[in-house]
């Protein structure tokens, strides 16, 4: 296949021999946040399927894919302005960093030393903080690719960021592939001893509106690390089988999400890290499909295991894109990841990231239909 690349009125476009959409990516401006330009970025591939991403927080703002109809849909909740974004999000669609999910009680020790956070999730520390890479303006790189158009995206956190040790140099870059892959690959690098845990935390519902409660799950898991009441790991690891965390056979999200199970009281439905069982490298953790539709999700890593969150904290109190009122498991969320509290689990895998090495990790988000 032949691909030639041309600018034609400010839009970056790869021309292909094979038939179908022209392959772009394009940017408008859409406001400033801490002083600086935000814009947010068009990405349509060869099948006319579109992404939208935002250098703020590397937010992925909106996903149309097709359903079995091959009507175009958005599957991910967020806002249609920044200004709702930086007025109070659950994190929709965003980039975590510079750890995902929750340190307990906002403090861990390195070499030695201990590290205090904010406490933005009583009793615990959530996120990255208060300013995680969330709520930052990352310097942004739009470019066509044999892969198809990419969103390179660069922040510089400073020694000392929201309490964590390390001035940490990120790339996170999103490709929007001809195989309705939205791709993300992370790299960084540090000039002292830290710890990292990037994710990726869109809300996802296939069927475009409603609850969730009909997708169909599968997890690639045996085991999750199950929680306190404050969602902080145990240090245990509890096996699936037998439980409402077994998601190893295709389950509708909402069959066992009422069960009188103390995990399912403790995360008010789910919101657990299921430990993938996978080799090492980029590999299957979870497949969702949903009936009505026909879409399906297939979620790719080579992280170890998956926050699997059933958006029970939505209640109906922000109102998102086109008006709809986001209610509680109106979405769910699958957050590739180490294990929450890893600094403070030493049966966890280790996530220190230590000067002269290198932090990679590749997330796939995988769109198509149920065959």
């Amino acid at each position: 296949m032949k691909n030639t690349t041309s600018i034609i009125g400010g839009i970056l476009i790869m021309v292909s021999s094979v038939c179908g959409e022209v392959p772009e990516i394009n940017k408008q401006p859409w406001g400033t946040a801490d002083g600086k330009a935000v814009e947010l970025f068009t990405l349509k591939n060869s099948k006319g399927s579109v992404v939208k991403i935002s250098n703020y927080g590397g937010i992925v703002q909106s996903v149309c894919v097709p359903c079995m109809k091959g009507k175009l849909g958005d599957v991910v909740l967020g806002y249609d302005t920044l200004a709702e974004y930086v007025k109070e999000t659950p994190y929709f669609g965003c980039l975590v960093g510079r750890y995902g999910n929750r340190i307990a009680k906002g403090k861990f020790t390195l070499d030695g030393k201990e590290y205090t956070l904010a406490i933005n999730n009583a009793p615990n520390a959530l996120h990255g903080g208060l300013k995680g890479f969330d709520k930052v303006v990352w310097d942004a790189k739009p470019s066509m690719t044999k892969a198809g158009p990419t969103l390179e995206l660069h922040y510089v956190s400073r020694d000392g960021e929201e309490g964590y040790p390390g001035t940490l140099d990120v790339t996170a870059t999103y490709t929007w592939t001809d195989n309705n892959e939205l791709r993300l690959d992370y790299k960084a690098t540090t000039d002292k001893p830290t710890v990292v845990n990037l994710t990726q935390h869109s809300y996802f519902n296939l069927a475009g509106k409603g609850d969730i409660l009909g997708h169909v799950v599968m997890i690639k898991s045996d085991k999750i690390t199950p929680v306190d009441s404050t969602l902080i790991p145990t240090g245990k690891f509890l096996p699936v089988k037998g439980t409402p965390f077994d998601f190893n056979k295709p389950t509708a999200i909402g069959e066992r999400i009422g069960a009188t199970d103390e995990q399912i009281k403790f995360g008010g439905g789910y919101d657990h890290n299921f430990v993938i069982a996978k080799g090492s490298g980029l590999g299957l953790m979870a497949r969702v499909t949903e009936p009505t539709t026909g879409r399906m999700l297939e979620v790719l890593s080579t992280e170890p295991a998956v926050q699997f969150y059933s958006g029970n904290f939505l209640d109906g109190h922000i109102t998102g894109k086109g008006g709809w009122v986001y209610k509680q498991r109106n979405g769910f969320c699958m957050e590739p990841q180490h294990h929450p509290d890893s600094p403070n689990q030493p049966k966890f895998p280790s996530v220190v990231l230590r000067p002269g090495k290198t932090y990679k990790n590749t997330i796939v988000y995988r769109f198509g239909l149920v065959k």
